[in-house]
């Protein structure tokens, strides 16, 4: 039975790492502070070749970047500059603070935990200021270690059944995730956070390629051993998860040498010991695609989940127009966006959720949303403080750009216990929870659907997180009780799964920002 008409895995493992009050308070598990993994991934025989240090301002607004994209036909090659630009702002060290036990280094972009399993690797041809070959990212001195040489963009061509994108993209970034950087903390859940991580990286990546003119698109349709081939990872321990390509070319690549002979090289262990969760290598392996006509039979039109027309009165969203948007450059959003961890019970206004709200759905540019606009989450938003709008439950219709009240109340106490009986959905003036049918996606994209949901989701929590920051509020993302949260938006989301939850608001004066 082939990956498309199968989705046992993804059903069982869903079933198997959903949160419940009962299922949080019977886990022993705790986090061996002496046994926490390294953050980063270490290549000692290599040296790495440093990047430029300087952030070039683009001056295009945030909130522009994270709304729009480049013609995929738009000629356009990034040069070592913008290589760089891209890879500090995606996934680059922005902050560091110290603490008793040593030192935290905060990235780019958001990352549950703050422990970063997302690794970067470059394929490239000839670009200016860098030779054609196949690099590791290293956030911690900011360099490139090159792993092979020469132009291997030809192997990802082949890996991805022909994809137009990636055969003429001068750059693909490959974002592999590391089971055991993640799972110290979060345990067999980790494979929903590869997803969400993945993602909100992404929403950077995205957003900073279409300020400097790059066209992108995020590719999930790929041979994954052919892929984890070409990078040499223990697959064990660390997997291709998404690819991204970056710019455009007239030229096709040379062809893919006949045999992808091992590299062997030595990297520094994560931890003295790392604890399995083999639920996590059985769902990534069920999820993989394993010939060139598997990928070509997956990659297609995205499903149509059925979403009912509204059944009451749809309250228009009113945006900021242009001339009131803020207008801070996405570099300068990225750089002083945070975490919030502690949210101000003050009200946010209406044209900011309705700016929220449309910046970030305008589409993501994925081979597993086709047509182009296409969407795999539903967003349902817990409305606590938002002038203009009452307090209440509510489902965002894209299609008209309005929201529909489910319910009227003070739901204050509700989302602090959906969101984990935390303090943080509580005090949010909105918290916005995306939910999907999992049933026609799985049927169509079988168990590697549940691994593009879960990405998606990170996608548009990333961009929500930069539209937030954009109009200087705060954000923050946040675990959940998986059926509790479909029941509190039922009968409306009935049948749907909890998928991602974003928290939006004023932080609270004076607090020390947290970032990840």
């Amino acid at each position: 039975m082939t990956n498309k008409s199968n989705s046992d895995a993804a059903w069982k493992y869903h079933e198997a790492t959903k949160h419940s009050y009962n299922s949080i308070r019977s886990n022993a598990h705790f986090m061996d502070w002496n046994n926490q993994p390294l953050p980063f991934k270490i290549y000692p025989t290599l040296e790495p070749m440093r990047l430029p240090g300087e952030v070039r301002q683009s001056g295009v607004a945030a909130l522009s970047a994270i709304a729009e994209r480049v013609s995929a036909q738009t000629n356009a090659a990034p040069d070592l500059e913008a290589v760089a630009q891209m890879l500090y702002l995606s996934a680059g060290i922005t902050r560091r603070r110290k603490y008793s036990g040593g030192e935290i280094y905060f990235r780019a972009a958001a990352c549950t935990g703050a422990l970063y399993e997302v690794e970067l690797y470059l394929v490239c041809g000839e670009l200016g200021g860098l030779e054609a070959g196949v690099y590791h990212f290293g956030p911690a001195e900011f360099g490139l270690r090159k792993l092979r040489a020469g132009d291997y963009r030809g192997a990802l061509v082949a890996a991805t059944g022909g994809e137009a994108a990636v055969a003429h993209t001068p750059l693909t970034i490959i974002c592999t995730c590391t089971y055991w950087r993640n799972a110290w903390k979060y345990q067999a859940r980790t494979y929903r956070h590869f997803g969400w991580d993945n993602g909100t990286l992404l929403a950077n990546l995205l957003a900073v390629a279409t300020a400097l003119g790059l066209p992108a698109k995020v590719v999930c349709g790929f041979a994954d051993a052919q892929v984890n081939r070409l990078l040499d990872v223990d697959t064990q321990r660390e997997v291709a998860f998404s690819l991204v390509a970056l710019g455009h070319v007239a030229d096709l690549p040379p062809q893919a040498p006949a045999e992808m002979l091992p590299l062997r090289l030595e990297t520094v262990p994560l931890s003295q010991r790392e604890v399995d969760y083999p639920l996590m290598r059985e769902m990534h392996a069920a999820s993989s695609l394993d010939s060139k006509e598997e990928v070509e039979e997956w990659r297609g039109r995205t499903p149509v989940t059925h979403f009912p027309p509204p059944a009451g009165p749809i309250i228009s969203l009113k945006p900021l127009s242009d001339a009131e948007m803020p207008r801070d450059p996405i570099e300068q959003v990225i750089q002083r966006r945070g975490s919030t961890r502690k949210f101000a019970r003050s009200p946010i206004t209406l044209a900011q959720v309705s700016t929220l709200l449309d910046r970030a759905t305008r589409g993501v540019p994925a081979d597993f949303l086709d047509p182009p606009g296409a969407q795999l989450n539903d967003l349902y938003l817990s409305v606590h403080a938002v002038e203009g709008l009452s307090p209440g439950a509510y489902v965002y219709h894209r299609s008209c750009g309005g929201l529909e009240c489910l319910k009227q109340g003070d739901f204050r106490a509700e989302a602090g216990y959906l969101g984990l009986q935390q303090e943080l959905p509580a005090d949010a003036a909105v918290d916005m929870f995306f939910l999907a049918d999992l049933r026609p996606i799985l049927q169509r994209f079988g168990n590697r659907g549940y691994r593009t949901v879960q990405l998606e989701a990170g996608i548009l929590g990333g961009k929500l997180y930069l539209a937030a920051y954009a109009q200087r509020l705060g954000a923050t993302g946040l675990t959940f009780f998986d059926d509790d949260v479909t029941r509190f938006f039922s009968p409306h989301a009935e049948g749907k799964s909890a998928i991602f939850l974003v928290a939006v608001g004023h932080s609270a004066k004076n607090e020390s920002y947290g970032r990840t």
